[in-house]
């Protein structure tokens, strides 16, 4: 994921940041506790496609 390209991009639910997990190919936002796709290289910024984040994926 270009770093540029993540400085742009905001969760669609908070607004918030969102950093990119390159193992699982997500660009994840903590606020919203959601994880959104990134296929073939091209982010899905839509609630309906986001998984929720436990909370041992979160730190917490």
């Amino acid at each position: 994921m270009d770093s540029k390209l993540l400085e742009l991009l905001v969760c669609p639910v908070t607004k918030g940041p969102l950093t990119f997990d390159p193992v699982r190919q997500e660009l994840v936002s903590h606020s919203a506790r959601l994880a959104y796709p990134v296929r073939d290289g091209l982010p899905i910024l839509l609630e309906n496609e986001a998984r929720p984040l436990s909370d041992e994926e979160l730190g917490l």
